[in-house]
């Protein structure tokens, strides 16, 4: 995911996918146009990509010219189209191919092949490498088409939005920013039971941390069986071992809205370990919200669920305080390194669940 100005973007097609759809428009026009000496007309700024690859895959002679022409403003057509300054090369009984990027509402290629009557050409295409055929209602035909996509809002490969983005090598499509927050809390605030609320609420994925050792453990993956053989000696899992793991999670869904990270980071070195495997998929942590619960009601909370889960960690008041001291002092102090960035928020984590839950979600909104 990327950020262009104010609004978020995802790829889309690929600079292959791109290639092949060039490769489709340069094929029809070298089928139908071998022997005219057409004149390629590009529509200034999207299709100056376009062109150039195209014409380098038509196989015959041929002319290059450039007309400007505007009808959008941010993400949304003006409904009027301002064409520039007059043509450089005659017209007058050639055949003149419109080369456009994009033809959505094809207000533009209408227009301007209205204008280019006047100069007497001996026939007019329009070849477009992507075509939006769900909003396309204009009776004049599109001849040569690349590629039908969508009705979506997209940049790169020339195409832009508010003048950046067009240098992308391949297309990305607008969607939202993606909602990544870390869920914190000590151990009894109740993490695991609100991430599975909040997931199901606003389309998250939860990564628990622990599910996910449990999982690589019992599956016996690589990852699994050197995280055991560390565990097994009494040491702590390395992070970058741990990472790798968030990183496999994080790629078995990739159309993600957003992840709810439990139980990780738990260090500065992990969180910024963090950062950089999100950097590396464009994205990043919109926030830590962490549970603030006072400690004498987690050491009850966590002494009554000791009690139906079996666990020992849970029926022991004084290990309980023990982990609640560890948590204090090596864990606490992510605190800091999200609130440096602006991007901590903390949650009244007692009372009703459903309560907890609706202050969560006020912050959740937030990010």
């Amino acid at each position: 995911m990327i950020k262009i100005h104010d609004l978020y973007f995802k790829p889309f097609l690929s600079s292959q996918e791109i290639a092949a759809a060039i490769d489709n428009l340069a094929y029809q026009i070298n089928r139908d146009l071998a022997d005219k000496k057409p004149i390629f007309l590009g529509i200034l700024n999207g299709s100056y990509m376009v062109l150039a690859d195209l014409t380098r895959k038509f196989d015959h002679e041929c002319e290059v010219s450039f007309l400007r022409a505007k009808s959008y403003e941010g993400t949304s057509s003006t409904g009027v189209v301002k064409l520039g300054d007059q043509l450089d090369i005659a017209l007058s009984g050639r055949t003149v191919v419109i080369v456009e990027d994009i033809v959505d509402s094809g207000l533009t290629v209408v227009t301007l092949s209205r204008k280019l009557q006047q100069y007497q050409p001996k026939d007019i295409k329009i070849a477009t490498l992507f075509f939006k055929p769900d909003v396309y209602s204009q009776d004049l035909k599109i001849d040569y088409v690349g590629q039908n996509i969508e009705n979506k809002f997209v940049v790169g490969y020339g195409m832009d939005y508010n003048n950046l983005g067009r240098n992308l090598p391949e297309l990305y499509v607008q969607t939202e920013r993606m909602k990544n927050i870390v869920l914190f809390g000590p151990p009894g605030a109740g993490k695991g039971t609100q991430a599975t609320r909040l997931k199901d609420k606003y389309g998250l994925v939860h990564i628990s941390t622990g599910d996910v050792f449990r999982y690589n453990i019992k599956n016996g993956t690589e990852l699994g069986t050197l995280a055991k053989s560390f565990m097994d000696k009494g040491n702590l899992v390395p992070d970058e071992v741990t990472i790798k793991m968030l990183k496999a999670e994080v790629e078995k869904t990739p159309d993600a809205q957003g992840f709810i990270f439990d139980g990780f980071p738990r260090t500065d070195a992990q969180a910024k370990a963090l950062d950089e495997l999100l950097a590396s998929k464009n994205t990043d942590i919109a926030g830590m919200v962490a549970l603030e619960v006072d400690d004498e009601v987690l050491v009850e909370r966590l002494l009554e669920r000791g009690k139906g889960s079996g666990r020992a960690d849970d029926a022991n008041e004084g290990v309980i305080r023990d982990r609640i001291s560890v948590y204090y002092k090596q864990t606490a102090p992510l605190k800091d390194y999200y609130a440096a960035q602006n991007k901590y928020y903390g949650v009244d984590g007692v009372g009703e669940m459903d309560a907890i839950t609706d202050r969560l979600s006020v912050e959740f909104d937030k990010l």
